[in-house]
């Protein structure tokens, strides 16, 4: 299983005028997180798309369980459960709290796709090469 957290502050412009994080920008948090989650494993997605692939979400999934607010330090996971196989990668996500508590949960499916044709293709070597340990049990 590959785990990755990154922690990000809540920006005023991220509240509602009830004083909380507006539902959607939980979608922003998941994307910053596999975004730097991929950065940790010493690929980018600049680098992905040089070699002509992308990654289109095609599907997002959560759930909302408490409300952060203003200023609140949240840790955001991506973990991937399996290696992808073939063209589909599957992010698990969660949201928590300084206390630990969980804020929202949920799930991001994105293809592997050919930027010129625009169909699907499987994940680029480099980014396979990196993940492979983490399902092999050869990390450290």
């Amino acid at each position: 299983m590959f785990i990755s957290e990154t922690q990000l502050r809540v920006r005023y412009a991220d509240t509602d005028k009830m004083g909380v994080v507006y539902h959607s920008n939980y979608i922003d948090y998941f994307e910053v997180a596999r975004t730097e989650s991929i950065r940790g494993l010493g690929i980018t997605y600049a680098a992905m798309e040089a070699m002509g692939i992308i990654m289109p979400v095609i599907e997002v999934h959560c759930k909302y369980i408490r409300p952060a607010t203003y200023d609140d330090l949240i840790t955001v996971t991506a973990n991937l459960q399996e290696l992808p196989e073939g063209h589909r990668i599957i992010f698990y996500q969660e949201a928590y709290n300084a206390q630990k508590e969980l804020l929202a949960r949920g799930h991001v499916v994105l293809y592997f796709m050919e930027a010129q044709t625009m169909k699907r293709t499987t994940m680029p070597a480099p980014l396979r090469a990196a993940l492979l340990p983490y399902f092999t049990g050869t990390t450290k």
